[in-house]
């Protein structure tokens, strides 16, 4: 099993999910957003996975990246290729899809629990945020999760977009607060608190992200 994992070079690191995918025996191909290569054909995998990025998907000097993704995308839901989305990869996907993506509320970073519509396949968590946008669900899709701030899961034909984070392992973390201490401490939080909640809820993590993981291998969380 091949995967594509799509990443900005700076946090290509596909954490807890990607362990996941490899524990049932999938080989992972990641592919950097910024190369200004053309990214390789999704008939070549059996799934895709878009992480999250620093981007917006609305920022217009990254609009040539951004619709290249699109494309790779809704071209490879177009032919039943099973994607994943998580955070900025769920925006990308519901705006490859006819949906879109805009400013938050307020912002989400740390850890936070969603209302699961299907809790055995997305359990409620705790999860990791890290995101000021969120995503206006595309035509057709069917909401699976929420929070006050909106939207936290969706699938649409053979795509699943999340707005949380179950790839963040404390290795993840740890590198997310040390480029993002101020948006961080503007939040209320604390690179220690934020850390030492991650170090302490690692099993947890973990075990919640191969459930997803496997429900998304299994195509139960399809629409």
């Amino acid at each position: 099993m091949r995967i594509l994992v799509l990443a900005n070079a700076s946090d290509d690191d596909a954490g807890f999910v990607g362990e996941a995918l490899e524990a049932r025996g999938a080989a992972l191909v990641t592919v950097h957003r910024e190369n200004p290569e053309p990214l390789p054909h999704h008939a070549g995998f059996d799934a895709i996975v878009a992480l999250g990025s620093e981007w917006s998907v609305y920022w217009d000097h990254v609009q040539v990246e951004v619709e290249r993704e699109a494309t790779l995308l809704r071209d490879a839901v177009a032919d039943d290729v099973p994607v994943l989305g998580l955070c900025f990869g769920g925006q990308i996907l519901s705006h490859a899809l006819g949906g879109s993506v805009e400013r938050a509320p307020e912002p989400e970073i740390g850890w936070y629990a969603i209302e699961s519509d299907v809790p055995d396949l997305i359990p409620h968590g705790p999860y990791v945020q890290w995101h000021s946008d969120r995503f206006v669900l595309p035509p057709g899709a069917r909401e699976l999760a929420r929070s006050s701030v909106g939207p936290q899961a969706y699938t649409v034909g053979s795509a699943v977009g999340l707005q949380f984070h179950p790839e963040a392992s404390p290795e993840v973390v740890r590198r997310w607060v040390t480029g993002g201490i101020d948006e961080l401490t503007a939040n209320g939080g604390t690179a220690a608190g934020f850390v030492a909640e991650s170090d302490d809820r690692r099993t947890e993590a973990r075990e919640r992200a191969a459930q997803i993981v496997q429900a998304f291998l299994d195509g139960t969380l399809r629409s």
